[in-house]
C-alpha cells in the first residue's frame, strides 16, 4: 500500500511528513501550485506540483505512483476556489453536477471521485492524533468570568455558522459578536475585529462542523494565531477537543502564558 499527500499551505503538511516518516512510510506528495510552500521540494522524496483546477492530472499522478490511500493536509483558501482555479475537464464534469459550491459539497465530490478511482481519502489527522487536544484549560490562566460567558455565546453563534459552512470562528466582547467568520480565515477575522472593537479586549472561539468531515478542513490553531492574538489584543481562545489540531503545543502554551492568554478545550457538541 502506498501513500499520498495533497499538500497546501501552512505547516500541518510537513507535520504529517514527519509523523508519516516515523512509522516508516514514504508518501508521494501532490503539492498545490497555488498554496504550497516551496519547501516541501526538500521534506519529501516524491514531489509533484499540481494546479489547483487539476483534478484528473491529480488522479493521474496518484494512479503512476501506485498510491491508493491519500490524506489532505495544509489551508486551500476559500477565495483560492472562486478566483484563482481553471478546472480541468474532471473538475468542469465534477462542477456540473454540484447543487452547491461550498467547501464541503466540493472537497466530498473530489472525495467521490477519487475513491470512484480507487484512490481513498484518508482522514487528515490519521498520523496526527497526539495533536488533537483533550477537554481542559491548556494554559496556566483559565478563562475569567467575563471570557467564559462570550466563550459560551460564542460558542453558540459560531456552531450555527458552522452548520451553514459560511465558516467555524467568532469574535466577541460583552457577549456581542463583533465579526463572523467567512471566506477570509481566522486571521482576517481576528485583524477585522480588533479593528472594529477599537482594540479593546476580544474573546475569539473556533468550533469544528457539526458533522465534521475529519478528512478536510480540520480546525488547526497554532503559533502564528497566538502571535496575532497577542498584537490584537484578544485574550481568550476557546477551541474544540479532540477535533482541533494544536500545532506546536508547547510554544503556543508557552507565548500564551507569557501573554496571560487563556486558552480552553471545549467538549464538542
Amino acid at each position: 500500500m502506498r501513500y499520498g499527500l495533497i499538500a497546501g499551505n501552512g505547516k500541518f503538511p510537513f507535520l504529517v511528513l514527519d509523523a508519516a516518516r516515523s512509522q516508516g512510510i514514504d508518501m508521494v506528495v501532490a503539492a498545490i501550485k497555488e498554496e504550497a510552500f516551496e519547501e516541501i521540494n526538500s521534506a519529501a522524496r516524491t514531489v509533484h506540483w499540481i494546479g489547483l483546477g487539476q483534478l484528473g492530472k491529480l488522479i493521474k499522478t496518484f494512479k503512476q505512483e501506485g498510491v491508493t490511500r491519500v490524506v489532505m493536509a495544509g489551508q486551500v483558501k476559500h477565495k483560492q476556489i472562486f478566483s484563482s482555479i481553471v478546472p480541468d475537464l474532471k473538475l468542469v464534469k465534477l462542477l456540473a453536477g454540484l447543487a452547491s459550491k461550498n467547501t464541503d459539497s466540493l472537497i466530498g465530490a473530489v472525495a467521490r471521485v477519487l475513491e470512484e478511482e480507487g484512490i481513498v481519502l484518508m482522514e487528515s489527522t490519521a498520523f496526527l492524533q497526539p495533536l488533537l487536544p483533550e477537554p481542559g484549560v491548556l494554559t496556566a490562566r483559565a478563562p475569567n468570568p467575563s471570557e467564559s460567558r462570550d466563550i459560551e455565546y460564542g460558542r453558540h453563534i459560531a456552531r450555527e455558522i458552522a452548520r451553514m459552512d459560511i465558516g467555524q470562528s467568532v469574535v466577541v466582547r460583552d457577549q456581542a459578536c463583533v465579526a463572523v467568520e467567512a471566506m477570509e480565515g481566522t486571521d482576517h477575522l481576528i485583524r477585522r475585529a480588533a479593528t472594529l472593537a477599537g482594540n479593546q479586549p476580544i474573546t475569539v472561539v473556533k468550533v469544528s462542523k457539526p458533522k465534521q468531515d475529519m478528512r478536510f478542513d480540520v480546525p488547526v490553531i497554532g503559533l502564528p494565531t497566538i502571535e496575532l492574538m497577542v498584537q490584537t489584543n484578544a485574550t481568550a481562545l476557546a477551541i474544540d477537543a479532540r477535533r482541533t489540531l494544536l500545532i506546536d503545543r508547547e510554544k503556543v502554551v508557552a507565548l500564551a502564558n507569557a501573554h496571560q492568554i487563556s486558552i480552553v478545550a471545549c467538549e464538542p457538541e
